[in-house]
């Protein structure tokens, strides 16, 4: 029996999310993703068992990434509410850059597949719930080194600030400008501020 063939699988998972990622799912044929992947179908269906395997594959690829860049962001600054600043700041500041011109990948998929495939919703939730945890753990670490009021709720903020990324993204995919972007990352950053202890701001600039 010949042996299957061996293969790179983050590199095939990386050009697989290209392809959904840019065309979405229901557009990306197995021909694109053979073509895209460099692999027979065969080889495809055998490592994934299916499009829809391969997609599900691809989508916690990017959630890992996306899971691992913003909590290198979150612990990248001296205080942890400075982490969600910088985090925002930086989604203004990539506002028309390449890497943004398709939206998010779990935003995408949202909108296409997933209020229609149980196993592709409970995946997407999956990831942004490990997301929001992110934000959770720095808005409580924030509160208890005295960066928020001891009385603000930092799994609410947390949920909050996740409508406000979904907002961003959303944004971003109709094509708003930086400055546009900007302002609505102010705008969050005051309301955030709301929930500061006396004294702190999370709005002010090193």
């Amino acid at each position: 029996m010949a042996r299957p063939a061996e293969f790179n699988r983050r590199e095939v998972l990386d050009r697989a999310m290209q392809a959904f990622w840019s065309q979405g799912y229901c557009a990306t044929s197995m021909a694109d993703l053979t073509e895209t992947t460099a692999l027979k179908p065969g080889s495809l269906y055998a490592a994934f068992k299916s499009k829809e395997g391969l997609f599900l594959a691809a989508l916690d690829h990017y959630g890992e990434l996306s899971f691992q860049n913003i909590r290198r962001v979150l612990s990248s600054t001296d205080t942890p509410l400075g982490g969600v600043r910088k985090f925002f700041e930086q989604i203004s500041a990539n506002a028309n850059e390449q890497e943004d011109e398709h939206s998010c990948f779990l935003v995408n998929t949202v909108l296409e597949v997933a209020r229609r495939n149980p196993r592709v919703r409970e995946r997407v939730n999956l990831h942004l719930n490990a997301i929001e945890g992110l934000f959770r753990k720095a808005l409580q670490a924030s509160r208890e080194h005295g960066e928020l009021d001891p009385e603000s709720d930092p799994e609410a903020l947390a949920a909050f600030i996740m409508a406000n990324i979904w907002g961003l993204r959303v944004l971003l995919a109709a094509g708003a400008d930086r400055k546009r972007l900007r302002a609505v990352v102010d705008q969050m950053l005051v309301l955030l501020d709301g929930s500061a202890a006396p004294g702190k701001s999370v709005t002010s600039r090193s």
